[in-house]
Order: structure tokens, then sequence, then C-alpha cells
């Protein structure tokens, strides 16, 4: 094991700290500082190089025992457990993190999308509407194909529809908006999204809310399209909040 004097730094009044605790492990391990097999230090040893009590630590410790990140050994302390034998299912503190960000990001894209969706029921162009379609078609097709084979494909045709749709509007302010909250997915929450979106946002059921959505805008009814759009995304919201893995 290589010198542990210098791995973690000091906490200073964070929101939830045995979260922060264990992220901090898990970084330094997935950075190699912490290799399988290696021992943690001891719990007074993290809690005077964190600066928290030794009840955070525990608990921290407790949390990457739950995830299989660590397995503890009475009397000999804990250690970094080989990847091979984690839990397939079980998610990081960072990972419950990126979840809550991406609850956020769909509430707040409810009430953007759903202005947009509107909007563009009113003034989409046929070349729109088409375009709009094509991208409806792709994702039909992805989502008929499963998350094992096409998630990402999936996932990028609804981004696509839904960014077409905020362009027809003709509105550069949703299109601002709606770039902002896809561009933070793309970049600090991708794969989380990828992965609540394979375990949540596949089937009949969900393309059906898109076909409303769809539906509304072929109609040219701004209500319906309002309406439409904002059950689609306060349903995706409300499903990964629901989801056990993240309560």
């Amino acid at each position: 094991m290589s010198d542990s004097a210098n791995l973690f730094d000091r906490i200073d009044r964070p929101r939830r700290l045995p979260d922060e605790v264990a992220v901090s492990i898990i970084g330094a391990i997935e950075g190699g500082q912490l290799m399988p097999g290696d021992r943690l230090p001891t719990e007074s040893e993290l809690s005077k190089r964190f600066g928290v009590a030794r009840t955070v630590v525990r608990e921290a410790i407790s949390l990457l025992r739950y995830d299989g990140i660590v397995n503890s050994r009475r009397g000999v302390g804990a250690f970094v457990t080989d990847a091979s034998q984690r839990a397939a299912f079980r998610i990081s503190p960072a990972c419950f993190e990126k979840r809550k960000q991406i609850v956020q990001l769909l509430q707040l894209r409810t009430g953007v999308q759903a202005g947009a969706s509107a909007l563009a029921a009113n003034t989409r162009t046929s070349d729109q509407l088409a375009q709009i379609e094509a991208a409806f078609k792709r994702m039909v097709v992805a989502d008929e194909r499963g998350p094992s084979d096409a998630l990402e494909e999936r996932v990028d045709s609804e981004l696509l529809l839904y960014r077409y749709i905020t362009e027809a509007s003709n509105n550069p302010y949703y299109a601002e908006v709606v770039a902002m909250i896809e561009a933070n997915i793309q970049n600090n929450l991708r794969s989380a999204f990828l992965k609540n979106a394979a375990a949540s946002e596949f089937g009949p059921e969900i393309i059906a809310e898109h076909s409303a959505v769809l539906d509304a805008l072929r109609a040219g009814n701004m209500e319906a399209a309002r309406t439409a759009t904002r059950t689609r995304f306060e349903r995706a919201a409300d499903r990964l909040a629901a989801r056990a893995d993240f309560a």
C-alpha cells in the first residue's frame, strides 16, 4: 500500500459528511491510490485526516461495505475489495447525488419544455415537424432493440427529439435553457442518466408519453402539447425519485 498520509483532504462542513467521506475514499480507490487488498487507515486516523467525528467515518465505511467496495475484518480493519466481487446493482454515494441532480434537472425542464412544446405546436413548420417525426422514429427503433443493444442511441434520440421541438418554438431563450440542461446531462451526468434510462425509460408505456406530445404537435394543439410534455417529464422525474435504489 502506498503512503496514505496525503490521500485525503480535510472536509470543511459539507452537507452530508458520511457521503463526502465515502466519495473521497472511492476517489482514492478509482485513482489507484488504494488497491484491492489494501487496508484503509483506522477510524481514528481517518477522523483526524478528514476533520470529522469517528461516528461519521464509521457510517461512511458502512456505506462502502454495503456497496461491496470494502469488507471489514473484526479486530483487523476494513479492506478494499476486488472490483469483480462488488455488488453489481448497488451504487455509490456519488451516484446518489447525481441522481438527485437529474431529478432536479427534470423538474426544471418540465416547465421549460412544456412552454416550448406549446409554442412549437403553433409555430412549427412542415419541415420542422418532419425533423421531429424522424427523431421520434429513431427513438422508437432504438427502444424496440432494448437497453442492452441500443441504450445510447435511445437516449440521444430522445434528447434530439426535444431539442428539435424546442427549436420549433422559434424562441431562442427556450433553446438556450434547454441547451444548458442538456449540457449538464452530457458533460456531468451522462453515466447516471444512461443507467436510469436503462432501468426505467424503455418500453411501450414510455413511448406512449412521447407519442402524446407528437400527436399534439401534429394537431397544432398548444394546450395539449403543453399538458402532454409536462406529463412526460413529471412522470420521468417521479419514476427516478421512486426507484427503490434511489430513496
